[in-house]
């Protein structure tokens, strides 16, 4: 059962889905970003029936002495003849039928002289296990009898003479019956122990992740804890959800340290219920070569009328400055001189853009008769700057959406399906770096994980 190893893939693909337009740039760490996922999971109980149908040979017990159990002249062998069949209780627990077949021989007689007789029967076995998940990832189960069905009760033919032996195979039967609850609960705790897949997939992300080769950028993710629903049972099912709460981290330049590796996972904690829809928190980086290359594709020789007179820019560029983002533009004609215009940069939704606002403005120019006209251009150059400019994100948008919706809708180990679906993705909050603007991408998802066919 590998699904608590997935749970922290889960963290890396969804959050590899960020896109990162960076250039050869130096060195720098974004911001460390908490996110927390919610996970439903769904455990058939046909996988927990495979398991232990697996585990549980068609021979289940043999006993061939005549002489044992105080001299009882009986032998038995019990089959299963059909797959062990699982139903799910309503308290914490699974029912659980094994349909036998029973063959047995008794012998009458005394001093030494026996006849014997055999005879072959079927019964249904029932059990009654109740699951708990312990916060350190292990299983804890308890196994009762719950009782026989008889489908053809046994009784030996001496011809004359029939025997009912009910009594004598339910003796021996409500014996092994006891055994075999001993065997269910060791099979079901060594197969449903996540301790150990719980260790794996912590250290699997103890070294980060290169996730741009070209822009030199690494992903590292930090899980800080997990929190778990208690168990539901339903009629074929296990349901119970999982919330885990992480760290990413983004890097560029050298791969960065690599986090210590654990030998025994933390411990969860239980919560009584989890949201459905969770909040998922990524970064993509907008280079100011790219915002230079957006101002300078839209005003880039253009020519704007001033009072019957012409300013055109001859050159722009972007970069930043006291966390603010500056435009700093060339202009000849009306105003020859080099303007700055300076803004905070926030996302507008409804025209789907990084734009400036709290706008600040300067001018530079040798010709001091030109200052006088520094308020009409002003207003013509700032009104342009806050209307026209700013940074498209709908592609940014659409192909944040597509890489976590295909992260989410994959089968990564065999019998391991994820189901989930984006609901809400836009840019939050903007932040400035020395290379360019970086922008947390809000994401509102649902996930469910199946395990099926393992």
């Amino acid at each position: 059962m590998k699904f608590i190893k997935l749970l922290f893939l889960l963290a890396v693909i969804s959050i590899c889905g960020q896109t990162n337009t960076a250039s050869q740039t130096p060195a720098y760490n974004f911001p460390k970003l908490k996110s927390s996922i919610t996970m439903p999971v769904t455990i058939p109980l046909s996988e927990i029936s495979n398991m232990i149908n697996a585990s549980v040979k068609e021979l289940i017990y043999q006993d061939d002495s005549y002489t044992d159990n105080n001299n009882d002249q009986f032998k038995v062998k019990v089959w299963k003849t059909r797959p062990i069949r699982l139903v799910g209780g309503t308290n914490q627990n699974i029912l659980i039928e094994v349909p036998l077949k029973i063959w047995a021989e008794k012998g009458i007689g005394t001093l030494g002289l026996y006849t014997y007789q055999n005879t072959t029967f079927e019964t249904v076995m029932s059990f009654n296990t109740s699951i708990s998940l312990k916060n350190n990832w292990t299983i804890l189960t308890q196994t009762r009898p719950n009782g026989f069905r008889w489908v053809t009760k046994p009784v030996l033919d001496f011809g004359k003479i029939e025997i009912p032996i009910t009594s004598l195979v339910e003796k021996s039967l409500v014996e092994q019956q006891k055994k075999f609850c001993t065997t269910i609960d060791q099979q079901m705790a060594g197969q449903l122990n996540f301790q150990n897949y719980a260790v794996m997939a912590w250290n699997v992300f103890a070294n980060p992740f290169q996730i741009s080769e070209e822009y030199n950028t690494w992903l590292k993710i930090t899980p800080i804890n997990v929190q778990v629903t208690p168990l539901q049972f339903y009629a074929n099912q296990i349901n119970t959800s999982l919330g885990i709460d992480i760290y990413s981290e983004t890097f560029t330049g050298n791969k960065p340290m690599p986090s210590e590796v654990v030998k025994s996972a933390s411990d969860f904690a239980f919560a009584a219920s989890l949201a459905n829809q969770f909040l998922l928190q990524t970064t993509a980086n907008i280079p100011f070569t790219e915002a230079t290359a957006i101002a300078r594709n839209m005003f880039l020789n253009k020519e704007y009328d001033i009072r019957g007179s012409s300013v055109k820019i001859k050159d722009i560029k972007v970069y930043g400055e006291d966390n603010r983002v500056m435009i700093e533009a060339e202009t000849e004609g009306y105003v020859n001189g080099t303007a700055f215009i300076s803004g905070v940069p926030v996302y507008d939704d409804s025209k789907k853009k990084i734009v400036l606002s709290e706008t600040k403005f300067r001018l530079k120019t040798s010709n001091i008769l030109q200052k006088t006209a520094t308020l009409l251009f002003r207003g013509r150059i700032v009104k342009m700057i806050e209307e026209e400019y700013g940074i498209p994100t709908q592609d940014l948008e659409n192909s944040s959406r597509r890489s976590i919706e295909e992260a989410f809708n994959k089968e990564y180990y065999k019998g391991l399906k994820m189901s989930g679906k984006v609901f809400i993705l836009q840019p939050g909050k903007i932040l400035m770096n020395p290379s360019g603007i970086t922008v947390v991408i809000d994401t509102k998802a649902t996930l469910k994980l199946i395990v099926n066919g393992i």
